[in-house]
C-alpha cells in the first residue's frame, strides 16, 4: 500500500543523521541498511553491481506519436525513516519514540540512475537496530533559505525546487521543476528484516515511465507541467504515486520476493 500526504516542512538543519529517531545519544548499532535507487530493472549481467548514484545515460519513452527523452532526474528527500512492524504511529509524529529508525535526516539530493543496463545504484548506508520494518517514510522536500541554508548554498538551483528533470520532448529541449512538498509512506510487503550479521539492501524504485503520462497513457509535454501550467497537478500526483520500495539484495532493481517493481503489490 502506498500513501502520500502534503505537510508543512518542519525546521531542520541541513545535515545527515543516522541516529534512531527515538535515540538522540548516538546511532543505532548491530545492523546496516544500504539505501539504493532504481528507475529500471537490470539485465542479468548488471545485477549485483550497485555503486554510488551518478545519473546515467538518457532514457527514452514513447506513446507511438510523441517521444520523450529524459537526460537527468534529480529529487530532494529528507527524513528517510524505517517504521517497525509493530508500531502504530507515523515516524513524523513526535510520539514516534523507538517506533522508527532514521536512515538520513537530509535534505539529500538524489541524481537518479537512467538508461544503460539498469539496476539499483547505492546512495548511502546507515546503521539500524536489528528488527522487522513494515514501512519506509520520507519527505519529498522543497528546500528553502530559512530551513536549509547550507543545502541551498551548495545547490542553488534547488532553492524552492524539490524535483528537476531535463531532456527533450519531440526534439525540443525542456526543463521541468516542481516545488512539490509531500510526505511518502510506502508499505514494505513483505516487511524488511535486518540482522546483526549482514547488511540489508533496500531499493527505492522510481517509475519514470509514468511521470509524464495522462490517464490514457499518452505522453504530455513536461513544460506543460511547470508551475501554473495545465498539467502541473497531473505530474505532481504521478510523481507521488510512482515511488515504490522493496528488499533488493542483488541490487537488480526488482523485488527479491517477486513483487512488481511498478508497485502493484505495494
Amino acid at each position: 500500500m502506498h500513501r502520500t500526504a502534503f505537510r508543512t516542512a518542519a525546521g531542520l538543519a541541513a545535515i545527515a543523521s543516522i541516529a534512531a529517531c527515538g535515540d538522540s545519544d548516538g546511532p543505532s548499532t548491530g545492523g546496516q541498511v544500504n539505501f539504493n535507487v532504481a528507475t529500471k530493472a537490470a539485465t542479468t549481467a548488471a545485477a549485483g553491481s550497485a555503486s554510488l548514484v551518478t545519473g546515467g545515460t538518457p532514457e527514452t519513452f514513447t506513446d507511438g506519436t510523441n517521444t520523450l527523452v529524459i537526460n537527468q532526474v534529480q529529487i530532494v528527500l529528507r527524513e528517510i525513516e524505517l517504521k517497525r512492524a509493530e508500531a502504530t504511529v507515523n515516524c513524523g509524529e513526535s510520539s514516534g519514540g523507538d517506533a522508527c529508525e532514521r536512515l538520513e535526516l537530509g535534505p539529500i539530493l538524489l541524481d537518479l540512475p537512467l538508461g544503460g543496463t539498469g539496476g539499483a545504484a547505492r546512495t548511502f548506508s546507515a546503521p539500524v537496530a536489528p528488527g522487522t520494518y513494515s514501512e519506509i517514510e520520507f519527505q519529498i522536500h522543497k528546500p528553502s533559505h530559512d530551513e536549509d541554508a547550507a543545502f541551498v548554498q551548495a545547490h542553488p538551483d534547488f532553492d524552492g525546487v524539490s524535483v528537476k528533470v531535463t531532456g527533450t520532448y519531440n526534439g525540443a529541449a525542456f526543463a521541468f521543476t516542481t516545488a512539490l512538498d509531500a510526505e511518502e509512506e510506502i508499505e514494505l510487503n513483505p516487511p524488511l528484516v535486518t540482522t546483526e550479521t549482514a547488511a540489508t539492501d533496500l531499493t527505492l524504485f522510481v517509475d519514470l515511465d509514468r511521470w509524464f503520462r495522462d490517464g490514457a497513457g499518452s505522453l504530455v509535454d513536461p513544460e506543460s507541467a511547470n508551475v501554473g501550467n495545465a498539467n502541473e497537478s497531473l505530474v505532481e500526483n504521478n510523481i507521488k504515486s510512482t515511488l515504490h520500495a522493496f528488499e533488493d539484495e542483488n541490487q537488480d532493481g526488482t523485488d527479491d520476493h517477486g513483487g512488481d517493481p511498478s508497485g502493484s503489490n505495494n
